[in-house]
Protein backbone atom coordinates (compact mmCIF):
# COMPACT_ATOMS: atom_id res chain seq x y z
CA UNK A 1 0.00 0.00 0.00
CA UNK A 2 2.94 2.30 0.71
CA UNK A 3 4.09 1.94 -2.79
CA UNK A 4 0.86 3.54 -3.75
CA UNK A 5 1.92 6.69 -2.32
CA UNK A 6 4.74 7.01 -4.09
CA UNK A 7 3.20 5.85 -7.44
CA UNK A 8 0.42 8.67 -6.72
CA UNK A 9 3.31 11.11 -5.72
CA UNK A 10 5.21 10.37 -8.71
CA UNK A 11 2.12 11.41 -10.99
CA UNK A 12 1.48 14.51 -9.30
CA UNK A 13 5.26 15.64 -9.70
CA UNK A 14 5.39 14.52 -13.58
CA UNK A 15 1.47 16.69 -14.15
CA UNK A 16 3.60 19.87 -12.18
CA UNK A 17 6.06 19.80 -14.56
CA UNK A 18 3.33 19.11 -17.68
CA UNK A 19 1.59 22.51 -15.60
CA UNK A 20 4.63 24.91 -15.74
CA UNK A 21 5.14 23.66 -19.42
CA UNK A 22 1.22 24.53 -20.52
CA UNK A 23 1.34 27.84 -18.47
CA UNK A 24 4.30 29.05 -20.40
CA UNK A 25 2.55 28.05 -23.32
CA UNK A 26 -0.39 30.04 -22.73
CA UNK A 27 1.38 33.04 -21.70
CA UNK A 28 3.67 33.00 -24.41
CA UNK A 29 0.48 32.04 -27.04
CA UNK A 30 0.56 36.21 -28.79
CA UNK A 31 4.52 36.35 -28.37
CA UNK A 32 5.81 36.58 -32.00
CA UNK A 33 8.12 33.25 -33.19
CA UNK A 34 7.64 31.32 -30.21
CA UNK A 35 7.92 28.14 -29.95
CA UNK A 36 5.57 25.34 -27.77
CA UNK A 37 7.10 22.65 -25.65
CA UNK A 38 5.56 19.27 -25.52
CA UNK A 39 6.43 16.53 -22.24
CA UNK A 40 6.60 13.46 -22.53
CA UNK A 41 5.96 10.47 -19.67
CA UNK A 42 7.39 7.11 -19.43
CA UNK A 43 7.17 4.52 -16.61
CA UNK A 44 10.28 3.64 -13.93
CA UNK A 45 9.58 0.18 -14.63
CA UNK A 46 7.42 -2.67 -13.74
CA UNK A 47 7.84 -5.45 -11.00
CA UNK A 48 6.08 -8.93 -11.82
CA UNK A 49 3.98 -9.90 -9.00
CA UNK A 50 3.37 -13.41 -8.00
CA UNK A 51 1.84 -15.57 -5.60
CA UNK A 52 4.00 -16.51 -2.74
CA UNK A 53 2.33 -20.14 -2.08
CA UNK A 54 2.22 -21.58 -5.61
CA UNK A 55 4.11 -19.33 -7.58
CA UNK A 56 1.74 -18.67 -10.02
CA UNK A 57 2.40 -14.85 -11.52
CA UNK A 58 -0.23 -12.65 -10.94
CA UNK A 59 0.79 -9.87 -13.19
CA UNK A 60 3.13 -6.60 -13.84
CA UNK A 61 2.50 -3.23 -11.73
CA UNK A 62 3.94 0.03 -12.80
CA UNK A 63 6.47 1.56 -10.17
CA UNK A 64 5.44 5.68 -11.05
CA UNK A 65 5.95 7.63 -13.76
CA UNK A 66 8.64 10.58 -14.69
CA UNK A 67 8.80 13.19 -17.00
CA UNK A 68 11.33 11.30 -19.64
CA UNK A 69 11.72 14.93 -21.59
CA UNK A 70 10.52 18.60 -22.70
CA UNK A 71 11.24 18.73 -26.53
CA UNK A 72 10.25 22.25 -28.60
CA UNK A 73 8.62 22.17 -31.88
CA UNK A 74 10.20 24.23 -34.29
CA UNK A 75 7.25 23.71 -36.97
CA UNK A 76 6.74 27.35 -38.66
CA UNK A 77 3.84 29.35 -37.47
CA UNK A 78 1.24 31.31 -39.84
CA UNK A 79 2.86 34.40 -40.59
CA UNK A 80 0.63 37.56 -40.29
CA UNK A 81 1.45 41.25 -42.16
CA UNK A 82 1.87 43.53 -39.84
CA UNK A 83 2.72 47.33 -42.19
CA UNK A 84 5.40 47.88 -39.56
CA UNK A 85 8.96 48.61 -41.44
CA UNK A 86 10.99 46.72 -38.76
CA UNK A 87 8.66 43.86 -38.03
CA UNK A 88 10.49 40.77 -39.68
CA UNK A 89 9.45 36.88 -40.32
CA UNK A 90 11.41 34.49 -41.67
CA UNK A 91 9.70 32.61 -44.29
CA UNK A 92 11.69 28.85 -43.99
CA UNK A 93 14.02 27.63 -41.93
CA UNK A 94 16.43 29.84 -39.75
CA UNK A 95 16.97 31.80 -36.73
CA UNK A 96 17.80 35.64 -36.32
CA UNK A 97 20.71 36.17 -35.05
CA UNK A 98 21.56 39.36 -31.86
CA UNK A 99 24.67 40.22 -30.03
CA UNK A 100 23.74 39.67 -25.73
CA UNK A 101 25.67 40.01 -22.93
CA UNK A 102 26.35 36.67 -22.52
CA UNK A 103 26.87 36.04 -25.93
CA UNK A 104 25.27 35.53 -29.70
CA UNK A 105 21.98 34.07 -29.14
CA UNK A 106 19.34 33.35 -31.34
CA UNK A 107 15.55 33.96 -32.55
CA UNK A 108 12.24 33.89 -34.56
CA UNK A 109 10.53 36.65 -33.37
CA UNK A 110 11.47 39.90 -35.75
CA UNK A 111 9.49 42.31 -33.61
CA UNK A 112 12.67 44.52 -33.84
CA UNK A 113 13.60 48.35 -33.16
CA UNK A 114 15.81 51.37 -33.74
CA UNK A 115 18.15 52.04 -31.03
CA UNK A 116 19.24 55.36 -30.21
CA UNK A 117 22.59 54.89 -32.04
CA UNK A 118 20.13 53.76 -35.29
CA UNK A 119 20.73 50.29 -34.89
CA UNK A 120 17.95 47.36 -35.77
CA UNK A 121 17.62 45.64 -32.23
CA UNK A 122 15.19 43.35 -30.45
CA UNK A 123 12.72 44.54 -27.79
CA UNK A 124 15.61 44.01 -24.80
CA UNK A 125 18.09 46.27 -26.76
CA UNK A 126 20.26 43.61 -28.03
CA UNK A 127 21.48 44.14 -31.68
CA UNK A 128 20.85 42.13 -34.71
CA UNK A 129 23.20 40.89 -36.46
CA UNK A 130 23.89 40.47 -39.98
CA UNK A 131 25.21 37.83 -42.42
CA UNK A 132 28.52 38.47 -41.96
CA UNK A 133 28.22 38.93 -37.71
CA UNK A 134 28.14 43.03 -38.13
CA UNK A 135 25.34 45.29 -36.82
CA UNK A 136 22.27 46.47 -38.84
CA UNK A 137 21.79 49.90 -39.30
CA UNK A 138 18.18 51.43 -39.88
CA UNK A 139 18.13 53.43 -42.85
CA UNK A 140 17.24 57.15 -42.49
CA UNK A 141 13.70 56.80 -43.53
CA UNK A 142 13.20 53.71 -40.83
CA UNK A 143 13.31 51.20 -42.74
CA UNK A 144 16.08 48.32 -43.42
CA UNK A 145 16.48 45.97 -46.54
CA UNK A 146 15.51 42.32 -45.25
CA UNK A 147 18.46 40.81 -46.61
CA UNK A 148 20.80 42.84 -44.87
CA UNK A 149 19.71 40.67 -41.94
CA UNK A 150 21.01 37.27 -41.22
CA UNK A 151 19.56 34.68 -41.08
CA UNK A 152 21.27 31.16 -40.02
CA UNK A 153 20.80 27.51 -39.49
CA UNK A 154 21.18 26.33 -35.97
CA UNK A 155 22.12 22.92 -34.25
CA UNK A 156 20.94 21.88 -31.30
CA UNK A 157 18.74 25.02 -30.65
CA UNK A 158 17.96 25.46 -26.80
CA UNK A 159 15.51 27.47 -24.98
CA UNK A 160 17.10 30.20 -22.75
CA UNK A 161 14.13 32.61 -22.15
CA UNK A 162 12.39 35.75 -23.82
CA UNK A 163 12.00 34.18 -27.00
CA UNK A 164 16.10 33.44 -27.43
CA UNK A 165 17.60 30.37 -28.15
CA UNK A 166 21.34 28.58 -27.61
CA UNK A 167 22.69 26.45 -30.08
CA UNK A 168 25.78 26.35 -32.82
CA UNK A 169 25.26 28.51 -36.01
CA UNK A 170 26.00 26.96 -39.06
CA UNK A 171 25.42 27.86 -42.64
CA UNK A 172 23.18 30.48 -43.82
CA UNK A 173 19.64 29.30 -43.72
CA UNK A 174 17.66 28.04 -46.56
CA UNK A 175 14.42 30.85 -45.25
CA UNK A 176 14.53 34.01 -46.54
CA UNK A 177 13.36 36.98 -44.16
CA UNK A 178 10.01 38.88 -45.10
CA UNK A 179 9.87 42.93 -43.92
CA UNK A 180 6.17 44.18 -42.63
CA UNK A 181 4.79 40.89 -40.98
CA UNK A 182 5.67 38.76 -38.30
CA UNK A 183 5.36 35.32 -37.62
CA UNK A 184 2.65 34.20 -34.98
CA UNK A 185 3.19 31.79 -31.83
CA UNK A 186 3.25 28.26 -32.00
CA UNK A 187 1.41 27.66 -28.57
CA UNK A 188 -2.51 27.20 -29.15
CA UNK A 189 -4.52 28.38 -27.09
CA UNK A 190 -7.17 26.15 -27.06
CA UNK A 191 -5.57 23.31 -27.44
CA UNK A 192 -3.13 24.78 -23.97
CA UNK A 193 -6.27 24.71 -22.42
CA UNK A 194 -7.61 21.55 -22.62
CA UNK A 195 -4.30 20.25 -21.99
CA UNK A 196 -4.35 21.64 -18.91
CA UNK A 197 -7.88 20.87 -17.54
CA UNK A 198 -6.62 17.26 -18.59
CA UNK A 199 -3.07 17.85 -16.61
CA UNK A 200 -5.19 19.20 -13.28
CA UNK A 201 -7.77 16.06 -13.34
CA UNK A 202 -4.96 13.74 -13.45
CA UNK A 203 -3.46 15.48 -10.48
CA UNK A 204 -6.61 15.67 -9.23
CA UNK A 205 -7.31 12.08 -9.28
CA UNK A 206 -3.28 11.17 -7.68
CA UNK A 207 -4.75 13.59 -4.89
CA UNK A 208 -7.22 11.26 -4.51
CA UNK A 209 -5.63 8.22 -4.52
CA UNK A 210 -3.02 9.59 -1.88
CA UNK A 211 -5.98 10.63 0.29
CA UNK A 212 -7.98 7.02 0.15
CA UNK A 213 -4.35 5.57 1.09
CA UNK A 214 -3.71 7.88 4.48
CA UNK A 215 -7.25 7.26 5.36
CA UNK A 216 -7.12 3.54 5.02
CA UNK A 217 -3.24 3.23 6.90
CA UNK A 218 -4.97 6.05 9.30
CA UNK A 219 -7.32 2.26 10.01
CA UNK A 220 -4.84 0.27 10.24
CA UNK A 221 -2.92 1.68 12.95
CA UNK A 222 -6.01 3.43 15.07
CA UNK A 223 -8.59 0.73 14.85
CA UNK A 224 -6.93 -2.89 14.07
CA UNK A 225 -5.17 -3.47 17.34
CA UNK A 226 -8.26 -2.31 18.84
CA UNK A 227 -10.35 -5.27 17.24
CA UNK A 228 -7.44 -7.86 18.01
CA UNK A 229 -7.12 -6.80 21.42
Amino acid sequence: MERGLYIAASGMLAEQVRQNQIANDLANSSTPGYKADRSTQKGFGEMLLENSTTGQTVGPIGLGVVVDKTATDFSAAPIRDTGEPLDFAIEGDGFFEVRTAQGNRYTRNGQFMRSAQGQLTDSLGNPVLSRNGGTVQVQADGTVAPNAIGVFKLNNPQKAGDSLFTGTAADAATGTVRSGALESSGADPARAMVDMITSYRAYEAGQKVIKTIDETLNKAVTQVPNLTG
